[in-house]
């Protein structure tokens, strides 16, 4: 029955959850226990809709690993007491956050909806209210008692994406997002339109929660006229186990001897490097053109389809459940949540 789904909004922090201050007309967090007030619109709703607010919030620019593992663990410890939960985050980092809940939350069997706004929703023009509602509505959504989008998802703006296939693209559109290489879950016009080949279905196994994120990874984006210096130094962080190299067009990189040998030297050591596309749309594609062939000859494993963010936070999971080098590199290359084609 509709009216027992009971959902939990998980408040982070962010410019959605801001007010003005009636004194001083500065913008404030405000207590999320008292969103009827702010959204009587919500008392309409025919379910149990619950708050949990972080302490201290957190500007999203500042998010940590160990702020992803807060939030699986407020999760894990509520998830057989709610039907779906929506978490509001700062838009500058919620593709990240996504990306890795995506990867801690194996099994996710209920809805996972994040989203935020552009404006703070105490303003008139705000972007958060609809934002807001849409996802409850989309967090609450079953057909015959089984959730619509069982999956780590961001709602924004009229479209619902999977959370592993998004990045930012506007600082200041309200269309702030978007998923280059995998359609949208929905659209929201008068109706919410799901696109259901597109939702990963729920396979009912108990949830698996990872309370652990390696953070021994960096990126190294290639610019024409990259020097050696730069390359080495990254290359030689102490500690270093996993590293993206954000590559030209279709997988491309510099093919200097050079640059080859550090790679080969890094990955001779132990450090896994996965070619991921600076493009916002396509795929990497290593044996299209030479430059890409010579980076899977020495064993620079390809990203496929993977947007950045994604790709960051796999490594960090990867490693972080005590993978071996190879083990990684295995794992990396397939698709675990539907981040990357097959």
């Amino acid at each position: 029955m509709e009216n027992n789904i009971s959902l939990l909004i998980i408040y982070t922090g962010g410019t959605i959850g801001m007010i003005p201050n009636e004194k001083t007309g500065a913008l404030e967090p405000f207590n999320f226990e008292n969103l009827y007030n702010q959204l009587p619109t919500l008392k309409r709703y025919p379910y149990q809709i619950d708050f949990y607010s972080f302490d201290p919030l957190i500007d999203s620019s500042d998010v940590t690993p160990e702020f992803w593992i807060k939030i699986v663990d407020v999760i894990e410890q509520r998830y057989e007491h709610y039907d779906g939960f929506i978490i509001l985050h700062g838009t500058d980092t919620m593709a990240y956050t996504a990306s890795a809940l995506s990867f801690m939350l194996e099994n996710l069997n209920k809805p996972v909806i994040l989203t935020g706004s552009q404006l703070p929703l105490g303003m008139l023009r705000s972007d958060g209210r609809e934002n807001l509602l849409t996802s409850i509505e989309i967090a609450a959504a079953q057909i015959d008692e089984t959730p619509v989008a069982p999956e780590v998802c961001i709602y924004f703006q009229d479209f619902l994406f999977r959370g592993n296939r998004t990045s930012k693209n506007s600082s200041e559109n309200f269309d702030a997002f978007q998923s280059g290489n995998y359609p949208p879950l929905a659209a929201v016009g008068i109706d919410v339109k799901y696109n259901f080949d597109s939702i990963i279905k729920p396979n009912f196994k108990k949830l698996k929660v990872s309370h652990r994120m390696d953070n021994n990874v960096a990126t190294l984006k290639l610019f024409p006229g990259i020097s050696q210096a730069t390359v080495r130094s990254i290359l030689h962080i102490e500690g270093l186990k996993g590293l993206v190299l954000e590559t030209y067009g279709s997988g491309n990189s510099l093919s200097a001897p050079w640059f080859i040998e550090m790679l080969q030297d890094a990955i001779n050591r132990g450090v896994v490097i996965a070619d991921v596309t600076q493009c916002k749309r396509g795929s990497v594609i290593m044996h299209k053109y030479q430059a890409g062939l010579q980076l899977a000859e020495i064993g620079v494993i390809s990203g496929a389809d993977i947007t950045y963010e994604s790709a960051v936070t796999k490594l960090m999971y990867l490693f972080g459940k005590g993978y071996s080098p190879d083990e990684v590199k295995k794992y990396f290359a397939m698709p675990l949540r539907g981040e990357m084609m097959a």
